[in-house]
C-alpha cells in the first residue's frame, strides 16, 4: 500500500470520528427544542456535551487540515466548488460556539431564547448539509480537465445529495437522542429514550433507501460488507434502545455511522473526486496527492501526536461520564 493510499484511509478515519462525535453534538443541538420542555431541561442536555463538544470539532480540523497536506488538489477543487455550503457550516460552527459559551451570560429571557434558537439551527444545518456535501462528492460533480469545479450552486441540491442530508440529519438526530438517554436521569431520559424509537424508525427507512442507492450506483463486494453492517447495526441500535439498553444502542449507533461512512468512502477509492463530466478527470489518490516525502513526513508526526491526541480525549470523556439530570440545575432548586 502507498502513503497515498494509507492517507486516503487516515482521512476516511478522521471523518468517522468526527461524525460519531459531533453527530451526537449536533443531535443534540436539534432535541434542545425537539425534546426538552423547558430552560432548565434545555440546560441538562447543553450540558450533557459541555465539556466535550468544542473536544469533538477538532477531528474536523485535523480532517480539513490532513486533507490540505496530503491531497492539496482534493481541498483546493473541495473548497472551491463546495465554497458556499462550506461557508454556511463554517458560519454555524462559529455561531454555535459563541452560543453555548454566551447564552447563560445574561439573565434576560429574550437574551437567552435568542442564543438557544441560534443553538438548534447552527446544529440542524451543518448535520443536514454535511450528507449533502458527501453524496455530490460520491455521486460525482463536474470538474473538467483543469481539475476545477465548473457548476454551481444548484447543482449539489440534487435527489442523491438531498438524501444524503436528510439520513445524516436523523441519523445525528438518533444517535443524539441515545446519547442523551445515557447520559441523563429522570423524566427527560425516559423521553429520550421513547424520541430515539421513532427516530430510529425514520432514520431506518431513510438510511436504507440512501445505502441501496450508493451500492447500485457505485458500490462493490466491499461496499456491500459495510452496508450490510451498516443496516445491521442500526437495527440493533433501534432494538436495543427499545429494551432500555442506552449503552449497547450508543455503540451500535456509532458502529452505523462508521460502517455508512466507511462505506462511501469504499466507494470513492482510488477516487477522491469523481468527475461527472468525464471520468478522466476525476481527482484520484495518485494525481491528487502531495509528493511521497510530505507523505512521509506526515505519516512520522501523526504516529507521534495521534496516540497522545487520543488518550486526553479519552480521558476527558472517563472525567464526565456521569449522568445527569434537572436536580442537578442550581436554578431547578429555587
Amino acid at each position: 500500500m502507498e502513503l497515498h493510499d494509507v492517507w486516503f484511509v487516515l482521512i476516511a478515519v478522521l471523518w468517522i470520528g468526527y461524525f460519531f462525535l459531533e453527530g451526537f453534538d449536533f443531535g443534540i443541538g436539534v432535541l434542545t427544542k425537539l425534546l426538552a420542555r423547558n430552560r432548565v431541561e434545555k440546560r441538562v442536555l447543553i450540558n450533557t456535551i459541555g465539556p466535550v463538544w468544542d473536544g469533538n470539532e477538532v477531528w474536523l480540523l485535523t480532517a480539513g487540515g490532513a486533507t490540505f497536506a496530503a491531497f492539496p488538489e482534493w481541498y483546493a477543487t473541495l473548497f472551491s466548488g463546495f465554497y458556499l455550503p462550506l461557508l454556511i457550516i463554517l458560519i454555524c460552527l462559529i455561531v454555535r460556539g459563541v452560543a453555548f459559551e454566551y447564552r447563560a451570560k445574561r439573565p434576560e429571557e429574550r437574551w437567552q431564547t435568542n442564543w438557544e434558537h441560534a443553538i438548534f439551527w447552527t446544529s440542524l444545518i451543518p448535520a443536514l448539509l454535511w450528507g449533502v456535501a458527501f453524496g455530490n462528492i460520491v455521486r460525482g460533480v463536474k470538474i473538467d480537465a483543469h481539475k476545477e469545479y465548473v457548476g454551481n450552486f444548484w447543482d449539489l441540491l440534487n435527489p442523491y445529495a438531498i438524501l444524503g442530508g436528510l439520513v445524516t440529519l436523523t441519523l445525528f438526530t438518533f444517535h443524539g437522542a441515545v446519547f442523551a438517554s445515557l447520559k441523563t436521569v429522570g423524566d427527560i431520559r425516559v423521553r429520550a429514550r421513547k424520541m430515539a424509537l421513532g427516530l430510529g424508525l425514520v432514520t431506518a427507512v431513510l438510511a436504507l433507501g440512501f445505502l441501496i442507492w450508493t451500492q447500485a450506483d457505485k458500490g462493490d463486494g466491499k461496499s456491500l460488507i459495510a452496508m450490510i453492517v451498516a443496516v445491521l447495526a442500526l437495527v440493533g441500535a433501534i432494538a436495543a434502545i427499545r429494551i432500555g439498553r442506552e449503552g449497547w444502542s450508543f455503540a451500535l449507533s456509532g458502529i452505523t455511522i462508521a460502517a455508512a461512512v466507511a462505506m462511501l468512502f469504499l466507494t470513492l477509492f482510488p477516487n477522491v473526486m469523481p468527475s461527472s463530466l468525464n471520468a478522466e478527470w476525476s481527482l484520484t489518490v495518485t494525481n491528487a496527492s502531495s509528493s511521497p516525502y510530505t507523505l512521509k513526513i506526515m505519516t512520522w508526526c501523526a504516529g507521534v501526536a495521534t496516540p497522545v491526541v487520543l488518550l486526553y480525549q479519552s480521558w476527558t470523556y472517563w472525567v464526565f461520564r456521569k449522568r445527569i439530570g434537572t436536580q442537578h440545575i442550581a436554578d431547578a432548586a429555587h
